[in-house]
């Protein structure tokens, strides 16, 4: 069934009812955009207490980026969840004071500026640990923190292209091709994530903090798999081979009488017996070629001709409830209208709704896992520009007044 998350708090003790297995954590997010936020919003979803930090007057642009709602984000709803929001001039001497103060009492800061910058306003990993040494940094930039294009302007579409994965990626006769989304970004938050627990478990046994150089080019790359040995111990480069796969056949997207679409993987032999035998042409399996799946890649266009044929014949639900009988591995292709009423994903959790205080209820993707005693929760969506901002200070002992001198000078 699908889950419902709870209404927001009010401003004050927004996360008063804030539980998980990082509830002990305080994050300060001042990454902009989506790789470095997105860490921290999966840390925010297991509980932790993450501080969104924006410029006084210069919103993180992932407030404005894609599709809204009567002025409002939606991708911002998702990627600011469970963050508590403030805003603070970095560059600002008093705007300086304060984030020193913050560091002090957090576990973790995630940041994604050019390298070289926090080391200009004073606050590189020696001024933020100098009363913490728990503390943990973690760096998320295109390249790396150093090396001779490490400095340049990087998003992670530079990424994309330059890690091999565009390369490989589209149709045959067709240019390379970028993905419709913030993919390496994404992967990027995910080993992100990773790399701070990791760097959290060694701060457990030993009490020290430390610095996560994390570039955005890396964790994709890795998700090309043997692409890079390939070339190193063959001379191989992969090219684009359209939705097919040169490791295994059948592996592609097939159009079903109606005009829909379904997928197929083989990786395992007995799927791919089974596909043949289901379709009609159980003579292909005693070829020599077919035992193993880089044979059958080779012979893609005979094996794709009999499959597709099969399924062109076919309404869709026909396919799925043929190939599942035959214990064969097939999805149907769905947009987004379609996830959202899938059954199965519903049943386990995978769409949440949220309540919006001006959208109403939203759905989003849920937390990306389960945990049987310790799960995650969406306690409310992204939160307005600099909405903490005096709650936090107030907790940091500042008074109204100190507040008001701060915004005067534009540090808050």
């Amino acid at each position: 069934m699908t889950q419902t998350a709870a209404s927001p708090s009010p401003a004050t003790g927004i996360d008063a009812e804030r539980q998980g297995p990082l509830k002990d954590l305080k994050v300060l997010d001042i990454a902009t955009l989506f790789a470095g936020p997105s860490a921290a919003t999966i840390m925010a979803d297991f509980g932790a207490d993450v501080l969104k930090i924006e410029h006084p007057t210069r919103p993180d642009g992932a407030r404005t980026h894609g599709k809204s709602k009567g002025g409002k984000g939606l991708w911002w709803t998702l990627l600011a969840r469970n963050k508590r929001t403030a805003t603070l001039n970095l560059s600002a001497p008093e705007g300086k004071e304060v984030f020193l103060r913050l560091a002090r009492d957090a576990d973790i800061v995630i940041e994604n500026f050019r390298p070289g910058t926090l080391e200009k306003w004073g606050l590189d990993y020696a001024a933020l640990s100098e009363h913490n040494q728990g503390l943990i940094l973690v760096r998320v930039t295109g390249f790396g923190q150093t090396g001779p294009i490490s400095r340049r302007p990087a998003f992670g579409t530079l990424a994309e292209a330059m890690s091999g994965f565009a390369f490989s990626t589209g149709q045959p006769d067709g240019p390379p091709t970028l993905p419709p989304l913030a993919l390496a970004d994404n992967i990027a938050g995910l080993a992100a994530t990773i790399a701070t627990l990791t760097a959290l478990h060694h701060r457990d046994r030993t009490g020290q903090g430390q610095v996560v150089d994390l570039a955005i080019i890396e964790p994709i790359l890795a998700m090309l798999g043997p692409q890079l040995t390939a070339y190193d111990q063959l001379g191989y480069i992969t090219h684009r081979a359209g939705n097919r796969s040169e490791n295994n056949a059948p592996r592609n997207t097939y159009q079903t009488k109606e005009g829909r679409w379904v997928a197929i993987s083989s990786s395992a032999n007995s799927i791919a017996e089974r596909v043949m035998r289901l379709v009609g042409r159980p003579e292909l399996i005693e070829e020599e070629w077919f035992a193993s799946g880089l044979g059958r890649a080779q012979h893609a266009d005979t094996i794709d001709g009999a499959v597709a044929e099969w399924i062109a014949a076919r309404p869709l639900e026909e396919v799925i409830a043929a190939f599942e009988q035959a214990e064969a591995a097939i999805a149907p292709v769905y947009d987004m209208s379609q996830v959202i009423e899938d059954e199965q994903l519903n049943h386990i959790g995978t769409i949440a709704t949220v309540e919006d205080p001006d959208l109403g209820p939203v759905k989003m993707q849920n937390v990306l896992f389960r945990l049987s005693e310790t799960p995650g929760t969406i306690r409310h969506t992204g939160r307005g520009h600099g909405q903490d901002t005096d709650e936090v200070l107030a907790e940091l002992g500042y008074t109204p007044e100190q507040v008001a001198g701060l915004r005067a000078k534009g540090a808050v």
